[in-house]
């Protein structure tokens, strides 16, 4: 069977994929890795019924797996084997490692997951469809935020850790057969490897697997670097063998003399961080003095401290070289003492001291959950680490350059304000928990947000207010003439979408509120004798700088925007603007002066500002009154509310009047408006059955339509008032929708619901 694997893995080769194998003697002299008996020597501390569990798994994947050939030419099932016995060292339980046997069981060889539920229960079959989920995604390593968001996506996507830790141990014996592999696939592999699984090791506080990582990385992106370094370091090792057992024996001399119990063990720094500091800090390999080290491995955390005065008694320490991460541990829970200190022939030596439980976590990290789980029976330790570890996959620290990010948005679901998705391209976004398709559509491009007109979620048609799931592949359709909606407000989740809509809505309102000013302005100095604004050029540019000053405005766009927003009223400006005019010579019109003053007294002032629906955010229809075209109306010019048209009869505008009568403008219908506007309406009914919808099937007929519908509570009664509010063209067309209430069945009266006069 041909492997189909989107994820760029290490993985196996299979007869028919055009890759050469070794001879198939060779591949049966390694029959034994292939056996069970290769496994079940790491598998003591799990219980005789465990082990069977773990023997029936291997069974099934190595019937799955039968036939199935490594690039090396040994049977496949060697890989399955390879990577249990890894996760067995971290003592993982017997379903993380049954789940080890069979992860790539789904993905080759047509097992799906129903069988695997069946057979070996549903949190066995959830582990193997996990890993099979993230072999399915797609990144492209050379893009480095990629493959953040890969990281991202792993570990919001495993909601259980096992699935990370065995994804792990699956890539750490990819990485330790590569050379199986043909030379053209180390590259990219290996870059995988170094940009992606070694820092999730590295921040699961899996470092001895983080290093392992590294260096065979290192080892097949740069083989020559490699070996150079490789043997630079065995010259060093042979040149100062005699220095470090001669340290070993002073340091065990100096602690057997205070009769304090240590084990001391040697530490060497890996080829690949020799490198990177090498490369990072431009240094020759001569300068790189804290190569070999100590680790000082003490029974209790008073005996790490003593422990560090014993050692700067015998050698000077390093200024500014001292950490204490057992007071302040790292946020991935390491804890150990660090010093550096001036050793014999004045070369620098680092020591870390600390507990046996300190070891543990250092070098298993997050699998030291599963080592204390097994060694204490009354799981008080393993309730501890465990929810120390769990709790470091939110708590990342900040230590590598592609990581920098890292915490702001992997929470997985114990923090659960996190999802990822893909776009259609495979690119993985992160979205706050509850984003929306419209908080999807502003986190790729805000132009795509602003044209947003419907969109797809796996292929399905959705409304654009559906919110968004882990693994959901959002696909937007945009249209060049949509434009943001005032409603996404009321259900986009970040905080992006919300700036990008209040934005454009603002920016519609100033350019709308600019050109309504223009218009008051012109129909105020009309009132004042003055055929229309002076323009702002060279000969009166000296005047609006005046008027400016005068309005306390920046800008003469700045000043319409004011007026057609009410924060300033135009007739006070314009008689400012007269007198300024005056100043240079210009002199009203008294014939206009005559004609204006005398229509404005009659409310039908030829300036009067026309509206035909088309205003948006400039003009406002008041919700008391609800005018329609035909009726007459008043403008209000409320502070910062822009344009606000009543009804004439009004009981609101009128008190507003009597109130606040400069702010009063003249305003008029154009005689074609552009759209439907909204009115009251109210339906006396006999109650009965079907009766509302014969009402609205009605105002249907009429071309009414129906925005809201509100009823009295008391059903009892034999009749009930039904209140409608409808989008209808003008006067006309909501008189012929009345009439046509009227004549229905079981209607006894129907009328717009008419302002109140006071």
């Amino acid at each position: 069977m041909t492997a189909v694997l989107n994820l760029p893995s290490a993985t196996q080769s299979r007869p028919g994929d055009g890759q050469p194998h070794a001879n198939p003697t060779a591949a049966a002299a390694n029959a034994a890795a292939a056996s069970f008996a290769a496994l079940t020597e790491n598998l003591d501390y799990l219980d005789v019924a465990s082990i069977e569990q773990v023997r029936q798994a291997y069974r099934f994947a190595d019937e799955a797996h039968l036939g199935q050939l490594r690039n090396s030419g040994e049977p496949y099932i060697t890989h399955p084997i390879a990577v249990a016995a890894q996760c067995a060292t971290w003592k993982l339980d017997a379903q993380a490692l049954m789940a080890a046997l069979l992860h790539d069981a789904m993905e080759d060889c047509g097992v799906t997951k129903a069988d695997l539920i069946d057979r070996f229960g549903a949190p066995v079959a959830e582990l193997v469809d996990g890993l099979t989920k993230l072999d399915k995604l797609q990144f492209n390593t050379r893009e480095e935020n990629q493959a953040e968001s890969f990281r991202k996506m792993l570990l919001a996507m495993a909601r259980d850790v096992r699935v990370i830790l065995i994804k792990l141990a699956d890539r750490t014996h990819n990485m330790r057969t590569l050379s199986d592999m043909p030379r053209s696939k180390w590259g990219r592999i290996s870059s995988e490897t170094l940009e992606i699984y070694a820092p999730i090791a590295h921040r699961l506080g899996l470092n001895q697997t983080y290093r392992e990582l590294q260096d065979l990385a290192f080892r097949h992106l740069h083989p020559w670097r490699y070996a150079t370094l490789a043997k630079a370091v065995n010259k060093s090792r042979n040149r100062r063998r005699d220095l470090v057992q001669k340290v070993q024996a002073e340091v065990d001399a100096a602690f057997n003399r205070i009769g304090m119990k240590v084990r001391l063990a040697g530490r060497e720094k890996t080829l690949y961080a020799i490198y990177q500091k090498m490369d990072l800090k431009h240094l020759s390999f001569a300068q790189v003095t804290d190569i070999y080290g100590f680790r000082v491995i003490v029974p209790t955390v008073t005996d790490c401290y003593t422990a560090l005065g014993v050692l700067h008694q015998m050698y000077k320490p390093v200024p500014g070289k001292f950490k204490d991460h057992i007071a302040i541990a790292k946020l991935n829970g390491y804890q150990s003492l660090h010093t550096t200190l001036v050793g014999p022939s004045g070369i620098n030596i680092e020591f870390q001291m600390r507990t046996d439980e300190m070891h543990v976590i250092a070098e298993a990290g997050v699998a030291a959950h599963w080592l204390y789980k097994a060694q204490d029976a009354e799981g008080t330790s393993a309730e501890r680490l465990g929810t120390k570890w769990l709790q470091s996959l939110l708590d990342i620290q900040n230590e590598t350059r592609d990581a920098a990010e890292f915490w702001d948005h992997v929470k997985v679901d114990l923090f659960p304000d996190a999802v990822y998705v893909f776009t259609p391209k495979s690119q993985i976004m992160a979205l706050p928990r509850g984003a929306t398709v419209v908080d999807f559509a502003y986190a790729i491009h805000s132009n795509v947000g602003d044209r947003t007109t419907a969109a797809k979620i796996n292929n399905e048609q959705v409304p654009l207010r559906t919110e968004l799931k882990n693994g959901d592949v959002v696909e937007i359709i945009t249209a060049p003439v949509s434009t943001p909606n005032p409603a996404w407000l009321g259900f986009v989740r970040t905080g992006r979408a919300r700036s990008k809509i209040r934005h454009y809505l603002k920016t519609l309102a100033q350019a709308e509120s600019e050109g309504l000013g223009e218009k008051l302005l012109t129909q105020a100095v009309r009132a004042e004798g003055l055929e229309q604004l002076p323009p702002d050029d060279g000969d009166t540019h000296a005047l609006w700088e005046k008027l400016l000053r005068f309005t306390g405005n920046r800008s003469r766009s700045e000043l319409m925007t004011d007026l057609g927003l009410g924060k300033r009223i135009a007739s006070i400006v314009a008689k400012r603007l007269v007198v300024l005019l005056g100043e240079h010579g210009h002199r009203p019109d008294a014939l206009l002066l005559t004609r204006e003053r005398y229509t404005s007294h009659e409310s039908l002032s030829q300036g009067a500002v026309t509206l035909d629906g088309s205003e948006n955010a400039s003009v406002q229809y008041a919700p008391c009154c609800r005018p329609v075209p035909g009726d007459r109306i008043v403008g209000y010019l409320g502070r910062g509310e822009g344009l606000v048209v009543h009804n004439v009869h009004c009981g609101v505008a009128k008190r507003l009047q009597h109130k606040d009568s400069e702010r009063f403008i003249a305003v008029d219908w154009a005689d074609e408006p552009t759209r439907m506007f909204e009115t009251g309406v109210v339906v006396t009914v006999s109650n009965g059955k079907g009766v509302l919808a014969r009402i609205a099937q009605e105002l249907a007929n009429s071309e009414a339509d129906i925005t809201h519908v509100d009823m009295d509570d008391e059903v009892a009664l034999d009749t009930t008032d039904l209140r409608f509010i409808v989008a209808v063209r003008d006067q006309a067309h909501l008189e012929a929708a009345l009439r046509n209430l009227r004549r229905t069945q079981a209607v006894i009266r129907a009328g717009r619901i008419t302002p109140q006069a006071s």
